[in-house]
């Protein structure tokens, strides 16, 4: 249920309709907007839904009290219809703004990091991705450098004054990992990891949570919950390609989700073209539809020397490709009305 008060109402109203909720025993998510102060009430029963609704109403100090069927509660479009809009080190992610993540797979030495860093901001890009701890089909597969990476990051913050996002994959590693990262992301392998979610929501740092591989889009949402009713509002989805019966691409790109997450959430939502096709000659138009049907940014695999990268080469963008990634994609975002 979630009651949305009078633009007039009082620092005393609201604290008084927050004591009555937690009298009530019941769960309580704030979010205090411009021109709305939104409650968030979790754990009423189905059956007293209906008095609820009318006794909350009747306060001269609420404008209307809606009742929410979904599972998700906090992360759907009702608790907040303006949308989240997050900042991040000055960057904004979300609110009609395009921002773009670029770098390399994983992180491989400081020279590497350095040149890629340094390159993805000169052609535009918003944030520095790079991972630290790399999950793996095979346990023979190179598994990321760990700390060592992480400080590489950071250092490349310094210099390019680029926010960083890197995977956490343990809930031991969270403390450290946010000693570094601007931003959490958790991989598709780890969406439903249910304790992993609750430790980021915890954190109360961005989190990007990627979709599942075989996760429908009610469930991705739920997962995002998980970070939500921790305190965590700070989400951004990602649409990385799902599995399905095809085998030319890596995984399906689900471009439905998108204009799907749009209508159900208030998240800021991404697009991964890498991960989702897997074939570095299909990121350029797989981002160009994305941003066309309405995503918040991209996240994109480059490097200086694909042929060489040690995780996941064939799907990541040459220099020159990131330039005209960057290009091309301008005209679609301002078509849409997004800045980038």
């Amino acid at each position: 249920m979630i009651i949305i008060l009078e633009p007039s109402a009082t620092t005393a109203q609201r604290e008084e309709l927050l004591g009555e909720l937690k009298s009530r025993g019941y769960g309580i998510h704030l979010s205090e907007g411009v021109e709305r102060t939104i409650v968030g009430v979790i754990g009423t029963p189905e059956r007293d839904k209906e008095g609820l609704v009318e006794h909350f109403e009747a306060l001269p100090y609420v404008e209307r009290v809606i009742p929410i069927l979904k599972p998700y509660k906090i992360v759907g479009k009702p608790f907040k219809p303006e949308g989240t809009v997050i900042n991040v080190r000055g960057v904004q992610i979300g609110g009609g703004t395009l921002t773009v993540m670029a770098g390399p797979c994983t992180v491989e030495s400081p020279e590497m990091l350095l040149e890629t860093a340094r390159t993805v901001k000169a052609k535009g890009a918003h944030i520095l991705r790079g991972g630290a701890f790399k999950p793996s089909t095979s346990p023979y597969s190179f598994h990321g450098m760990g700390e060592a990476g992480l400080k590489l990051l950071a250092e490349a913050r310094d210099e390019t004054g680029l926010p960083i996002i890197t995977e956490v994959m343990d809930t031991r590693d969270v403390e450290m990992v946010g000693r570094y990262t601007d931003i959490f992301q958790i991989g598709t392998r780890n969406m439903t990891n249910f304790s992993l979610l609750t430790e980021v929501g915890h954190a109360r740092k961005p989190v990007m949570l990627k979709r599942g591989w075989a996760s429908t889009i009610e469930e991705w949402l739920q997962a995002a919950e998980y970070i939500a009713s921790q305190g965590n509002y700070e989400i951004i989805l990602c649409e990385r390609g799902i599995r399905t019966f095809e085998t030319y691409t890596r995984n399906t790109f689900d471009i439905n989700a998108i204009p799907a997450i749009k209508e159900l959430s208030h998240l800021p939502i991404f697009a991964d073209p890498s991960h989702a096709t897997g074939k570095r000659s299909l990121v350029n138009a797989v981002s160009l539809g994305a941003v066309a049907t309405g995503a918040d940014g991209l996240i994109v695999e480059t490097h200086p020397n694909p042929e060489k990268a040690l995780k996941d080469g064939p799907q990541s963008l040459t220099f020159a490709q990131f330039d005209q990634l960057m290009h091309d994609v301008r005209p679609i975002a301002e078509a849409v009305g997004k800045r980038l």
